[in-house]
């Protein structure tokens, strides 16, 4: 059914009861998807410097299994979005994930023994880990991987249930939406990254499972400011046996868990999760393109199309802005001078700057799209995407230029990384308003949910790419002492990378420029 004539939608415009103008219900989903991005940032800052510190993996075996873990967590939300659309609702798919990622969360706090480096007599390094611990990290991470699956996709899309499709709050509903995303990652990078660092890494953990553990509670409780969206679709019959005593809800739930079995295998073979990632990926993309082309009318084909065009742009905008978690944090960990006034900065803290930016200029971009659009100026979306693609390209052009100021001791002034990060939350303010806003109408309207998801895929393929790029271009295996490596060859290998990132940036800002034209007669009147 068409969402602007579904009789549950919200009418276009305040009506009342809205607050600040706006359905109660948004603030519900704000404060929800705050706490769950608490936890999800909170833990990332940690990551990488859990597996060096604590686990002694290599750079390059970390990075990967970071990418692995991140790239699954963005991956599981096509087929969490698609079981919502047909089967569960997006209420009780949030739920779902949720305690998932609680579970997972908690897990984590549970460190064990430290790894230890042992030295033969022959000089070789050999290192032992608590297997123990080792297995309950791995099965922490498939509870998280499969609890974002059901949450991640499907609360982005009772946003857009609040509105109908016409509705001029859409936008700045996203853009405000977003700013709980990122007041949460904000909150979280001083918090859990201080903790973890400081007191203890299960310390760290915990309180990123306490932040979802609040999340849950907030959604749970504010549901009925959700009343007549999120619902499972009338065509679904949770309650009605398929095999035996198990009803659909069971099987569902059965197979959510067989496949945490599954990602717990896989989160250790970071190679296999490459090869499974690409294979899933094309067939996502053939089965829309099939759709697309085959199914639809030439107004939802070109929609789709263009739909299409924009997830490769946030996979390339992701690729370069997912480089924060993982090779820029371990740059700001040991090449960036993080005392300020007798006091050091851990590096995890600074994951917080480009979140903070968003807090503070997500209001601003709130108002800005609208007021543009009143008088008739607000950019059209290829023109938005070409423009995070500038700001990216600014931020890696800055750290290009910071390499050259390498001191003796190796380390850039710390104002660098934080105009870096700046720019770069200012970009993923713009692109992930406008890829939220834009989903919903440019995509057929029986598979948002999916296509929400295929958004989270997006970013999926960008964390594998991410790393991948970072191992490639930054990081030269010299066993587990990074201090090893020569600063000249240090300056070399991060100068390249920041330089090469930002002439990429740059590149793919021009063509979006240059087909902006084309993608626009295709959205056929969707801005």
């Amino acid at each position: 059914m068409d969402s602007s004539t579904d009789p549950q939608r919200i009418s276009t415009g305040p009506r009342a009861g809205d607050l600040l103008g706006h359905p109660k219900g948004l603030y519900v989903l704000f404060l929800t998807e705050m706490w769950e991005r608490f936890s999800f940032y909170g833990m990332r800052a940690l990551l990488v410097f859990y597996l060096t510190k604590h686990f002694l993996f290599s750079d390059e075996v970390a990075l990967g299994l970071y990418g692995s873990y991140v790239a699954l967590g963005y991956a599981t939300p096509v087929i969490g979005g698609l079981l919502a659309d047909r089967y569960l609702g997006q209420r009780i798919a949030v739920i779902f994930g949720a305690i998932l990622m609680c579970l997972g969360h908690f897990g984590m706090a549970f460190e064990g023994a430290a790894s230890q480096a042992v030295v033969s007599s022959n000089g070789l390094e050999t290192v032992i880990h608590d297997e123990w611990a080792l297995q309950v990290f791995y099965l922490s991470l498939a509870l998280l991987i499969v609890g974002i699956g059901f949450l991640k996709p499907n609360i982005a899309t009772i946003v857009s249930q609040l509105y109908d499709r016409e509705d001029p709050r859409r936008a700045s509903a996203y853009t405000l939406f977003q700013m709980g995303i990122m007041l949460g990652a904000a909150l979280s990078a001083g918090v859990c990254g201080y903790l973890g660092e400081t007191y203890g890494w299960s310390y760290g953990f915990g309180a990123a499972g306490i932040g979802m553990l609040c999340g849950l509670i907030i959604f749970v409780f504010g549901g009925r400011y959700l009343k007549g969206t999120s619902a499972p679709p009338a065509s679904s019959d949770l309650k009605k046996r398929v095999w035996g005593p198990f009803t659909s809800a069971h099987l569902i739930y059965l197979s959510a868990l067989g496949a945490v079995i599954v990602f717990w295998l896989l989160v250790q073979q970071t190679v296999v999760v490459g090869y499974l990632l690409g294979i899933f990926s094309a067939v996502v993309v053939g089965y829309l393109l099939v759709l697309s082309i085959f199914f639809c009318s030439r107004v939802e084909r070109d929609r789709m199309l263009v739909l299409l065009v924009f997830q490769l742009a946030l996979t390339f905008f992701a690729t370069l802005f997912e480089q924060a978690g993982g090779s820029l944090n371990l740059f700001a960990d040991r090449h960036v001078d993080r005392f300020i006034a007798g006091g050091e900065i851990k590096a995890s803290q600074l994951q917080s700057i480009m979140p903070m930016s968003v807090v503070l200029l997500a209001p601003f971009f709130a108002w800005l799209w609208p007021a543009l659009a009143r008088n008739g100026k607000n950019p059209r979306t290829p023109v938005k995407y070409a423009i995070t693609m500038l700001f990216m390209a600014a931020g890696f052009g800055l750290l290009s230029g910071a390499i050259a100021s390498f001191g003796e001791a190796g380390k850039i002034g710390l104002i660098w990384l934080i105009a870096a990060y700046i720019l770069f939350g200012i970009a993923d303010l713009v692109i992930v308003s406008v890829c939220y806003a834009t989903v919903p109408q440019l995509s057929l309207p029986r598979i948002v949910g999916m296509m929400m998801g295929t958004s989270m895929l997006a970013i999926s393929t960008a964390n594998f790419l991410a790393a991948k790029v970072a191992t490639h271009f930054v990081l030269p295996e010299k066993g587990i002492d990074q201090s090893l490596i020569p600063l000249h060859e240090t300056m070399a290998v991060y100068g390249t990378l920041f330089e090469w990132l930002a002439i990429s940036a740059t590149m793919f800002a021009v063509l979006l420029f240059l087909i902006t034209p084309f993608l626009s007669r295709r959205m056929h009147g969707i801005h």
